[in-house]
């Protein structure tokens, strides 16, 4: 049977109903925010007022951390991602805790508090950081600033552009104003143009995948059925390049987002913004409104025959719904689980229509090139990796921060001269590089170009390329632990062996203090990299033997 004829009851029942899963989790969220106990209370119900099974709604509804985690009156969510771990080696969780007087996953006894450990709120610079409600707080004692005491609650984005012409940071770095392209395109090119310079620009997706665009766009075949998603679910913790854009230069996403629907035929898009980044959702928002009050979209945009209509939508807090199936499942209301490929979405994605998923950062670069010219970025980076990236530096560095470098700077350079090695001298024990599941380097091993091709001969990924310090305070085994306890807490469990897998690897790291792992962990790492249904499960055996590697005999018997 050819994939694509796969049959999925819940879309097909939510199509008979004009789609109104599209509408289930928002309406899910709202429920969350209103009812007392659980999502078996109140979930059944919105499913059915829906037109839609009671199963409906429970499935995502206890599947996404926001709508499963207990609430009270006041909801704080404190990260626990690596970053955040690695600035007090993960103790500001439970003094968070015993501050609040409730433990994380829990609601205090009168329904005042409750507490929730999410990974990565983008203030990896700053961290440990939390949300108290939508109000970020982030310094070494958030524990303190959520009782009252003062000080700086919410430092912005240290940002810096070391190309002398920024691309990504045109709009933030560079004076450049957003919407100056747009018009110009829409009235007097076609779309073969702007497809033409972006294939001549070599640009690929930042998100991770790191797939040629021009590529990805050819693929969905110009439909007008077609519907872009632009992907700001920034999950990678050490990465908040996606945040700063967002909140930052929103209409320079915006304006890259239509000039990719222009190329690809779109008449609709999507903007996908992760639920832990509420500023950037309202930024977001704010942006998309003020460009239907300029005419830059809606009907007949700038006197052309073109249409276009953009919505913003937020997550619900998932890791795994930021590879592109899952985020599509999630956006028609279902549990954010990747799917088995082919079908691809370029051929039918999103309510079947073909979809093209490209991230924030690659978006924000499509101005730039349509105004300069595809060759004008394919100069720059490396001969096969071309064009500029954000490198995000975490709190550990002695500057942290945003940096637009271009492809192929020495990540020693990255560290030392940018980043300015780690802060009050300490020590470097292992640089995680482009999030949990891209991998580690040795102190001795950063003389690597910053590069997908080169980091992957190294055992690593560039990833979202978030470089995370963790210095000679965090044990080896620790950082083993906090890997497997990610992988754990985050595999969608559409599939055994990422699922079963990830939580027998938390369980051998556990072990290890007394038996080293032998065997069952050669064979685990193997089957979880040859079998898993997606990159989340199928990464997670590479970083954890890069770790090994970086760490040498203190984490002996990890890379088999």
């Amino acid at each position: 049977m050819d994939p694509a004829d796969r049959f999925d009851a819940f879309r097909a029942l939510a199509a008979r109903r004009e789609r109104t899963g599209a509408g289930l989790i928002e309406s899910l969220a709202e429920a969350a925010d209103d009812s007392a106990g659980g999502p078996e209370v109140w979930a059944p119900g919105v499913a059915v007022g829906l037109g839609l099974p009671a199963a409906a709604g429970l499935g995502p509804a206890t599947f996404y951390a926001d709508l499963a985690a207990a609430r009270g009156r006041r909801h704080v969510r404190v990260c626990a991602a690596a970053a955040c771990y690695a600035a007090r080696l993960g103790q500001h969780l439970p003094e968070v805790e015993q501050a609040l007087g409730v433990v994380a996953g829990a609601t205090s006894p009168d329904g005042e508090v409750s507490l929730q450990a999410v990974r990565c709120l983008g203030y990896c610079y700053a961290g440990p950081a939390c949300l108290d409600g939508d109000t970020p707080r982030a310094g070494p004692d958030i524990a303190g600033l959520l009782t009252g005491r003062p000080g700086p609650q919410d430092p912005p984005i240290p940002v810096a552009d070391t190309t002398g012409d920024p691309v990504v940071l045109a709009g933030i770095a560079g004076g450049q104003r957003p919407w100056r392209v747009w018009p110009e395109t829409v009235s007097a090119r076609t779309p073969e143009q702007v497809h033409a310079e972006v294939a001549a620009s070599g640009l690929r997706g930042r998100g991770g995948a790191g797939f040629p665009v021009a590529a990805k766009w050819a693929a969905a075949g110009r439909s007008p059925d077609t519907v872009m998603i632009a992907n700001g679910d920034e999950g990678d913790p050490g990465s908040f390049a996606d945040r700063l854009l967002m909140e930052a230069a929103p209409a320079q996403v915006l304006e890259g987002l239509a000039l990719a629907c222009f190329a690809c035929g779109a008449r609709r898009a999507v903007v996908l913004v992760r639920s832990e980044y509420p500023r950037a959702l309202a930024r977001m928002r704010a942006a998309l409104g003020q460009a239907y009050a300029d005419g830059h979209l809606g009907r007949a945009v700038h006197g052309s025959g073109v249409d276009l209509d953009i919505h913003v939508v937020e997550g619900a807090g998932s890791y795994v719904a930021g590879e592109e199936t899952a985020l599509i499942a999630s956006l028609e209301g279902g549990r954010g689980c990747a799917r088995p490929r082919p079908p691809y979405p370029t051929r039918q994605g999103l309510w079947d229509a073909p979809t093209v998923v490209n991230n924030v950062e690659t978006l924000a670069a499509v101005p730039w090139i349509v105004r300069r010219g595809g060759q004008a970025y394919s100069r720059r980076g490396t001969g096969t990796e071309t064009g500029t990236k954000l490198v995000c530096l975490s709190e550990r560095f002695a500057r942290p921060g945003c940096y637009e470098v271009e492809l192929g700077t020495p990540i020693s350079r990255i560290v030392t001269e940018l980043g300015g090695g780690l802060k009050e001298g300490a020590q470097l024990q292992v640089l995680q590089v482009g999030g949990p599941l891209g991998g580690f380097l040795a102190p001795e091993r950063l003389d690597v170009p910053l590069a997908e091709a080169a980091l992957a001969s190294h055992g690593a990924a560039l990833g979202h390329a978030g470089l995370v310090a963790f210095d000679q305070r965090v044990r080896p085994e620790e950082i083993l632990r906090h890997v497997w306890e990610f992988a754990a807490a985050e595999s969608c469990g559409a599939c055994s062996p990422c699922r079963v897998g990830s939580k027998r690897g938390l369980e051998l790291v556990r072990e290890a203090a007394d038996v080293p792992p032998g065997e069952e962990c050669a064979r685990l790492l193997r089957v979880m990299s040859e079998a898993s249904l997606c990159a989340f499960g199928r990464r997670v055996p590479a970083a954890v033997r890069s770790l090994a590697r970086a760490c040498g005999d203190r984490l002996a018997g990890w890379d088999p």
